[in-house]
């Protein structure tokens, strides 16, 4: 795919966290319950860790019970890019920016569109929504 955003192999590895890099650059998954968003509540935007992307809005998150943060859509369908994952079996999420893998996305989300968007927080950052006033 023609990722809008490339860099070597060495640039990622500099600009990451060795867990991002595991995460985002090697298809990796963080252990369930221990991920810094799987809990959070905050209200807000959750972007690419790797290069800023808006990804998710907080309003769309909710808890699954599987121990990653979940969502039930992206905040633009453009957002985000569907690809099978490396074991053949399940549909990788990848950023559509940068093509950090992000997670997993599987049809047993809530209504209306039936998807739980399932992401490791190693792959997200979060931006708080600012107070009007």
């Amino acid at each position: 795919m023609g990722w809008k955003i490339t860099r070597s192999d060495e640039e990622w590895r500099r600009i990451l966290t060795p867990e991002q890099y595991r995460i985002t650059r090697q298809q990796g998954t963080e252990p369930p319950f221990t991920g810094e968003y799987h809990n959070f509540k905050g209200e807000g935007i959750y972007v690419c860790s790797n290069c800023g992307n808006p990804l998710f809005n907080s309003a769309a998150k909710y808890d699954s019970g599987t121990g990653w943060p979940s969502f039930g859509v992206p905040v633009l369908e453009i957002s985000v890019v569907m690809a099978t994952d490396k074991d053949g079996m399940r549909t990788e999420v990848l950023c559509q920016r940068c093509g950090a893998h992000l997670g997993h996305v599987f049809g047993d989300g809530p209504p209306p569109g039936g998807q739980r968007y399932c992401m490791n927080s190693a792959a997200l950052e979060f931006v708080a929504a600012k107070c009007k006033g």
